[in-house]
């Protein structure tokens, strides 16, 4: 019998190159080697694809492929880019379509999606920062009330976030974060505990199978789950947390409501703050986003429910391809 040809498309020009590596690298293990032929298909920071080790264009690196299972982080594996490609040449794929893609990427129009759901979200606004000056940042300051968190509008592991407290550290934070993208997402900052919780499509015999919140400790030196405090392996993870039955419930409902009323499609994983004030959505991860490799949330979350990597890996190939 002929095993399933599947390509693990992982790397790109995007800031997150090294997390996407090591995603890829989990799926390749894991992958049962019985019923699947993995191919391991690497685009480097110049955007050049090559299938086990040898340079091809994609249309010709994806030709033989029964399945792709994308693990692109960041810019061209998650805002559309990638997707266009793998439509055009017509092999199935992991994750949502192009547009949904370009959508969930952008996390001001994600939370706007979301607010009209009911959830609440942090009160932000969206600069544009091409040829912004001074005045403007001092201006920004006055208005906009302090502590905040300064993001780029596009991107995901916490790249180019950070926590502004006076006008300093404010303008520190955009042009930080302008480096990554050219408009920047400025929100209030709401103290609370950091949960995480992913959603399956058809795992376990439901419709969007939720796993058990995570709750994210950062390092005693970080005010929040930053970048560093999130790759260095000095933060804790606790699977399910020290959350209230009630705020589990909450948590799991609006990740699925989330999930399914983006149609993000195969899996994703929401992150929230638990505060006095409720529960706040901040943004989503489609699937090419979702950290894979061992130490990720995601394959930690799967494991506290009793199933493997390897797993959830058949499941979401065999959606794929039957889709």
């Amino acid at each position: 019998m002929r095993r399933i040809t599947v390509g693990v498309l992982r790397g790109g020009p995007s800031n997150e190159y090294e997390v996407s590596l090591q995603s890829g690298a989990a799926v390749l293990a894991e992958l049962d080697k019985t019923k699947y032929e993995p191919r391991d298909i690497f685009v480097s920071r110049q955007g050049e694809w090559h299938v086990n080790g040898a340079p091809m264009a994609p249309e010709r690196a994806l030709r033989s492929m029964d399945s792709i299972f994308n693990v692109i982080h960041g810019e061209y594996g998650e805002d559309g880019t990638v997707q266009r490609i793998l439509e055009a040449v017509g092999v199935p794929y992991t994750g949502p379509d192009p547009f949904i893609s370009a959508l969930a990427f952008n996390k001001q129009r994600t939370k706007d999606i979301v607010a009209k759901m009911g959830v609440k979200t942090p009160v932000g606004i969206v600069i544009d920062t091409e040829g912004i000056t001074e005045y403007a940042i001092v201006d920004l300051f006055r208005s906009f009330p302090m502590p905040a968190m300064v993001k780029p509008l596009t991107g995901g592991s916490s790249v180019g976030m950070s926590l502004a407290t006076d006008y300093f550290t404010l303008a520190e934070g955009i042009e930080r974060a302008m480096r990554i993208s050219p408009k920047v997402l400025i929100e209030e900052y709401i103290q609370g505990k950091e949960a995480t919780v992913g959603v399956i499509d058809a795992f376990r015999n439901e419709d969007h199978y939720a796993l058990l919140p995570v709750e994210i400790i950062p390092p005693a030196t970080c005010s929040f789950f930053d970048y560093e405090a999130k790759y260095s392996g000095k933060s804790q993870e606790l699977c399910p947390g020290t959350f209230s039955e009630k705020e589990k419930r909450e948590l799991s409902d609006i990740a699925q409501a989330v999930h399914k009323g983006m149609n993000l499609r195969d899996y994703s994983r929401s992150d929230f703050i638990v505060s006095k004030r409720g529960i706040y959505f901040l943004e989503v991860n489609s699937a090419p986003a979702v950290g894979l490799s061992k130490g990720s949330v995601l394959p930690r979350a799967i494991d506290a429910v009793g199933s493997k990597l390897s797993d959830f890996l058949d499941h979401v190939i065999e959606r794929t391809r039957h889709r």
